[in-house]
């Protein structure tokens, strides 16, 4: 069901008084919140919009349901829509407040919750659009809904490498994000690539092999290049980055 979303006056994210009215159920109907602009969006179901609390299987499974949901309601909308900051927290207020508060019924209590859960930033960090983009990308490349499952799964299992590369715009690429996940799971290197790299303090406190891999990937093989490689030749360059700091000779044995 299409619904119709007034977009909020700018400064409402750094409002007291905005969060208190919306703690009291008094936003929706108060002018002073919002312009005269409106956008359609193409649902209100509801899905997680936040998985920064609970067990690795719990947070899985909040994933593969917001992909479910997103692909199935939200994602025919126009990408300036649901790639959009404003029009989400103008929805999410409007249209998800009962839903939210059942679910994460701390930002009723801490303003600082709030703004994390449901106002935040509309960026690599906020899981909306981590889900947003990630539903774009996989229902753009397939139609087989077995596939469309394991790159969801691939996705989530590989979440580390999901963010640095949807982190920078110039890994933020669908064929670049599918091509490297198929890697990774055919090497059956994703334990690795998630894990720090030890003994090498010149590269920081929490730096991963798969994050150092797509950094030095990028220097060889700019991400526009990476649909005319072949997967072969991306395992051969993936391993030959990953070798510069990980012992792979136990990998190349199986190939």
């Amino acid at each position: 069901m299409e619904v119709k979303v007034r977009l909020l006056k700018n400064g409402y994210d750094k409002s007291d008084e905005f969060y208190e009215d919306f703690k009291e159920n008094r936003t929706l109907n108060n002018d002073e919140y919002f312009t005269e602009e409106t956008v359609s969006f193409p649902s209100n179901v509801p899905f997680p919009i936040y998985m920064g609390k609970g067990n690795e299987e719990q947070r899985k499974e909040q994933f593969l349901e917001a992909f479910k949901v997103l692909s199935e309601n939200y994602i025919s909308s126009e990408r300036d829509i649901h790639l959009d900051e404003k029009a989400w927290h103008s929805f999410l207020v409007t249209h998800l407040r009962e839903y939210m508060i059942e679910k994460y019924p701390i930002i009723l209590e801490n303003q600082k919750e709030f703004s994390n859960i449901v106002t935040k930033k509309f960026d690599w960090e906020n899981y909306i659009y981590k889900c947003v983009l990630a539903t774009e990308y996989v229902e753009d490349a397939s139609s087989n809904s077995q596939e469309k499952l394991r790159y969801y799964n691939l996705i989530v299992d590989n979440l580390d490498l999901y963010n640095y590369i949807i982190k920078y715009e110039v890994f933020r690429n669908g064929d670049f994000l599918l091509k490297i996940l198929n890697v990774v799971d055919e090497l059956g290197i994703s334990s690795i690539m998630k894990a720090k790299i030890k003994d090498r303090p010149e590269l920081g406190k929490d730096e991963r092999y798969g994050r150092r891999v797509i950094f030095e990937l990028n220097k060889a093989y700019p991400v526009v290049m990476t649909p005319m490689l072949e997967l072969e030749d991306l395992k051969e360059a993936v391993l030959k980055e990953l070798g510069n700091y990980y012992d792979v000779s136990h990998i190349i044995r199986y190939l």
